[in-house]
């Protein structure tokens, strides 16, 4: 019997979930948090992953200790302690800034389809990754990625590409992860054994 299923998130324990989607397929790992976001189908995220604000595309990998849609503290005003919003904690007549809550929810992740964030990476509110982006291990986004380019450091910049221009193109095109669960079934050898262009030549139509 299949771990995952198209009808529930598999949520392992510990997970905090707050305003939150899921497709079929998806994992979420032990104590993560999860925040005003939705996962596309098949998209997982591993242990103590923080997301929030985020829209995550399908067959997403998020590795554990990542971090996407991290929030901000004001820098403009006299103090950027969370007591300017998060007031209601210290005072019992003070209500929380909702502005301000609103202005973060608004400010949204947007993470492609087939990408890959490496353990402890953090990408910042309003970033897009492409589809097929790959940020490495312990490195912060802080503009957006181009599809199917690698990206590394603090801040992340452009390492190489994941694949040549014209076969990132064509798998775009292609969009297999739009196939029907059956589909990608059908064609998981090739999946396994063939390199990314001979399987656009064998699919492509």
């Amino acid at each position: 019997m299949a771990r995952l299923s198209e009808k529930a998130p598999f949520l392992h324990p510990e997970c905090e979930i707050t305003d939150s989607t899921f497709g079929a397929f998806v994992e979420i790992g032990k104590g993560s948090r999860v925040a005003n976001a939705q996962f596309g189908d098949y998209s997982y995220c591993d242990r103590y992953a923080d997301i929030a604000n985020a829209r995550i595309g399908k067959f997403a990998n998020i590795a554990a200790f990542s971090r996407i849609g991290a929030t901000d503290h004001p820098l403009h005003t006299a103090t950027c302690h969370h007591f300017l919003y998060r007031s209601d904690d210290y005072w019992d007549d003070a209500g929380r800034d909702t502005a301000f809550f609103n202005h973060r929810r608004s400010r949204t992740a947007q993470i492609g389809h087939d990408t890959w964030i490496g353990a402890g990476a953090m990408i910042k509110p309003e970033v897009t990754l492409g589809h097929g982006a790959v940020v490495a291990a312990g490195a912060v986004v802080t503009k957006d990625v181009d599809p199917y380019t690698i990206v590394a450091g603090m801040p992340a910049k452009p390492l190489r590409s994941r694949q040549p221009r014209k076969i990132a193109d064509r798998l775009i095109v292609l969009a297999w992860w739009d196939w029907s669960h059956d589909d990608i079934r059908q064609a998981l050898d090739d999946f396994r054994s063939l390199r990314a262009e001979q399987f656009l030549e064998k699919y492509e139509t």
